[in-house]
């Protein structure tokens, strides 16, 4: 099985990537993950990767595409991947369609998870990350034991620039320019799903089984 799984930032799309690999097993990967991977094993899509890398720039599109390629060609015959966060934009949806052809795959279905964006500044605006250990913590969901003291070692807990409120308003600016096209491109093949992605793990986790389920059934687009 092949999956995709679109959401903005902070829907808890990564989570449930986790999740249907380890039910389903399947690969969960992303595109962050497959460059680290493929520049680690030193491939040479993974050379081209990290000399942009390297200078502080964006991978290119042709790049990513064609560590994408490599990455789904190391999983041929094995029982499948979940692509958390690939692809962004509709150039990157056909050439992953392309890949498939070429591979003989097929793309199983598109899970989209729906969070407002009320709900995303909530979540990610109370995100506080140690500054000495990197500990992550929230101060509604899972407070430290004492305001703004790292349960862990003692540090100072900071919110990073990028989670801040107008930050955040920013980043889903981006990404509705960037994935707002992607979403009606599946939509228009019959291949996407929307996922309700407010509740906690375990209820959106019971959306995501029941729509994965009906898809391995043949009942639901894809």
């Amino acid at each position: 099985m092949i999956f995709v799984l679109l959401g903005p930032p902070g829907c808890g799309k990564g989570t449930q990537a986790a999740r249907i690999a380890q039910k389903y097993g399947l690969k969960a990967t992303s595109t962050g993950e497959i460059i680290r991977g493929q520049m680690a094993a030193g491939t040479e899509v993974g050379k081209a990767a990290q000399s942009y890398v390297k200078k502080g720039e964006l991978v290119p599109d042709e790049v990513v595409i064609a560590m994408v390629k490599e990455e789904l060609r190391s999983q041929s015959g094995g029982p499948g991947v979940v692509l958390d966060g690939f692809p962004r934009t509709v150039n990157q949806a056909d050439s992953l369609a392309d890949i498939l052809t070429q591979s003989g795959l097929r793309l199983d279905g598109v899970l989209n998870f729906v969070v407002s964006e009320e709900e995303i500044i909530r979540r990610l605006s109370g995100r506080r990350v140690c500054e000495k250990c990197g500990a992550s913590f929230h101060i509604l969901f899972m407070p430290p034991h004492k305001d703004g003291i790292c349960d862990q070692c003692g540090g100072t807990l900071i919110q990073r620039a990028d989670d801040a409120p107008d930050s955040v308003r920013e980043r889903l600016r981006v990404y509705a320019r960037q994935t707002e096209p992607l979403i009606a491109y599946y939509r228009e093949r019959g291949a996407l799903n929307d996922i309700e992605g407010v509740g906690t793990p375990n209820e959106v986790a019971a959306r995501v089984e029941d729509v994965v389920e009906r898809i391995a059934r043949g009942s639901c687009p894809a």
